[in-house]
């Protein structure tokens, strides 16, 4: 059965350098980001264009799982409601995929820390920050980042989804 597996998280959280080390480490697995179909400019967040990044989204990742090349397929998005996990995964078939949803998770402290060393626009913290906080309510296994590489958070979920 081909695995599906979502990464979310707020930004800075590590969401992209943990799905790249997963990828590394399973074999016949793809990585895909969702910040890819949002690479606009002007950044316009309206309906027209949140309808637009779903529909791609769920193409580029109908397209994996329908690939035989391709055991794994590993998504990773700000995901920060459930709906949005839900509107993703109502455009998909998944009779013969093994879905799993993982948040990744810190504290305010770590996430600071993160948005420093990484160079990122130190204006998105806040609302990173204040996101954080709405993963409690999305169905998702929780793993706390604190203290840990990429590479150590990849081998975990490499685990629990083996």
């Amino acid at each position: 059965m081909k695995k599906l597996i979502f990464i979310g998280g707020p930004i800075g959280v590590g969401k992209t350098a943990v799905a790249r080390a997963l990828n590394e480490q399973l074999e016949s697995s793809v990585m895909l980001d969702g910040d890819w179909c949002w690479q606009m400019h002007p950044w316009v967040i309206n309906a027209e264009n949140k309808s637009m990044v779903i529909s791609n989204i769920q193409h580029l990742l109908q397209a994996y799982i329908d690939n035989t090349g391709f055991a794994t397929i590993i998504f990773s998005w700000v995901m920060h409601e459930q709906q949005i996990i839900d509107d993703i995964c109502t455009g998909l078939t998944m009779d013969k995929v093994c879905f799993t949803s993982i948040s990744l998770i810190t504290d305010d402290a770590t996430l600071r820390r993160n948005f420093e060393s990484d160079g990122r626009d130190i204006e998105a913290l806040p609302d990173s920050l204040a996101r954080l906080s709405n993963y409690k309510n999305v169905r998702s296994i929780k793993i706390e980042t604190m203290g840990k590489t990429a590479e150590d958070l990849a081998h975990e979920i490499a685990v629990m989804i083996a």
